[in-house]
């Protein structure tokens, strides 16, 4: 047997972190969380931010425990969502806390921006999907409401980027995480400085991009010495949480697609070069990088958003009640009564979600859920026609034919969504690993330090080493009917 090569994941989400210990004997991984902690925006002065302070501790914590069972690692990868950055001074200090991409400065900045540059140039030269999410209209907004913050600034760095330095000193992003900023050429490489000097945003604070797996730097002493770790090296894996996602993706061939599925779902498939066709363009497709000098072609869905915020709502209100209890009463609530389009805007902030479906209903003429085991079945019976939806528009862009979707990531433990996922698009689903991110990350590590030789071999490990299971779709044709209707509600 080969010697065992230990990693370090940290897994940062919108609502969650978590830190997990890969150990990989050559033939398969083995999993082992050691430290899970909470996450999410806190509010001041009417705008959210990130305790990212916070999370560095927790990351400190996280490698703390992980000494204890296993002092020697070799390697330690950090992935976490995309678009939010950290401002940093010519000393290196933080200006200021990460504002969270939820926050409502962005609104109105779609105008502005094109206003100075038409949406079709931007797609042109960054191939990325328009969200006012995107760190491009974070920047804009800066640079309209706190010019002085960003003039100090020295260097920009992603929240990974950010939580790499700290741990080892060095300031540099990954191409997976620098591309979902809407600022970086996908095709050139290189930052997209025409576009940033339109815009009237500075290039010269954005900081170098390395490919993923690419070895950052060893581990500050002092922080090895605070956490007791030995010597240890710092890999940016896909540093983008979808990226090591899709990377354990356990899929091979051609002919998949995967839905990368939490708190945003991302349907998507792997190409090697970005589309940036009209038809991409009209159909709001984004072009990421990924692993291996790949491209993450793909649309962002709300996900199971719209579900937990309807669970935050209801412990709130002092009910508690565990996910797969709501799974059991949607599952025992009526199909195809009423459907809402998870990407409306009214769904977007945090609040009463569950009063939002029921008004979204009301207003759409349909019949309004009333238990909140049908209000979770209109949520989850939504979001598998939106998968349709996408999983349509991606093999017409692509011109491929998809056969199978892989379904990965926290989503797959909801089994009414893995089948009605199956049932409404008619495609096979393969479920798993639900770690799919934190295994990703592990393994593209381990490419770092030629523990495996390619992207195809980590899928190989992956599904060697996770718990697949199968849906077959059923009863496909009996969606056809409310397919069409899901159909006119989004076009309204």
């Amino acid at each position: 047997m080969a010697a065992i090569a230990n990693y370090l994941a940290f897994d940062l989400g919108a609502s969650s972190g978590r830190a997990v210990l890969g150990m990989f004997d050559g033939e398969k991984v083995k999993l082992e969380e050691v430290h899970r902690f909470e996450n999410g925006p806190v509010r001041v002065l009417d705008h959210l931010h990130w305790d990212v302070l916070g999370l560095f501790e927790e990351i400190k914590t996280g490698l703390a425990k992980c000494a204890t069972r296993q002092n020697r690692l070799d390697g330690i990868g950090i992935d976490t969502w995309g678009v939010d950055f950290g401002l940093l001074s010519a000393s290196g200090e933080l200006l200021g806390m990460p504002y969270h991409y939820r926050d409502g400065r962005t609104r109105g900045m779609f105008e502005e921006a094109f206003r100075r540059v038409p949406r079709e140039d931007i797609y042109a030269q960054t191939g990325i999907a328009f969200m006012e999410l995107n760190t491009l209209y974070q920047l804009l907004a800066l640079s309209m409401r706190s010019g002085e913050l960003l003039r100090s600034a020295e260097r920009l760095l992603f929240m990974p980027d950010l939580l790499n330095y700290w741990l080892t000193g060095v300031m540099q992003s990954e191409y997976s995480i620098a591309s979902t900023s809407q600022l970086y050429d996908t095709v050139r490489g290189q930052w997209a400085e025409g576009l940033m000097g339109k815009l009237g945003l500075p290039v010269d604070i954005m900081p170098m991009v390395s490919n993923p797996g690419t070895i950052v730097a060893n581990l500050l002493p002092g922080v090895a010495n605070e956490t007791g770790l030995a010597p240890t090296v710092v890999i940016a894996p896909a540093c983008h949480d979808t990226g090591s996602a899709v990377a354990a993706v356990p899929a091979h061939g051609e002919g998949w697609a995967y839905i990368s599925s939490g708190t945003w779902s991302l349907v998507g498939c792997e190409i090697p070069e970005p589309i940036r066709t009209p038809d991409a363009l009209a159909e709001n497709f984004t072009n990421e990088g990924g692993v291996s000098k790949t491209v993450r072609f793909l649309k962002n869905v709300a996900g199971l958003w719209l579900v937990q915020e309807c669970q935050r709502t209801w412990e709130s209100q002092g009910e508690s009640i565990s996910h797969e209890k709501l799974a059991q009463m949607a599952a025992a609530s009526a199909t195809g009564a009423c459907f809402v389009d998870p990407d409306d805007a009214r769904f977007a902030d945090p609040g009463d979600m569950p009063k939002r479906i029921r008004e979204y209903c009301a207003a759409s003429g349909q019949p309004v859920p009333q238990g909140k085991g049908e209000v979770v079945r209109c949520a989850l019976e939504s979001l598998a026609l939106k998968y349709r939806m996408n999983l349509t528009e991606l093999g017409r862009i692509t011109g491929r034919p998809i056969a199978v979707v892989h379904v990965v990531g926290g989503g797959v433990r909801n089994e009414v969504l893995c089948q009605l996922t199956a049932d409404v698009t008619g495609k096979p689903v393969v479920a798993g690993p639900a770690e799919a991110t934190a295994i990703g990350n592990l393994m593209v590590q381990a490419l770092a330090r030629g523990h495996v030789s390619s992207l195809d071999e980590v899928r190989q490990v992956v599904a060697r080493s996770s718990e697949l299971r199968h849906y077959e779709p059923a009863g496909t044709g009996t969606w056809d009917e409310a397919y069409r209707r899901f159909e006119v509600l989004c076009a309204s």
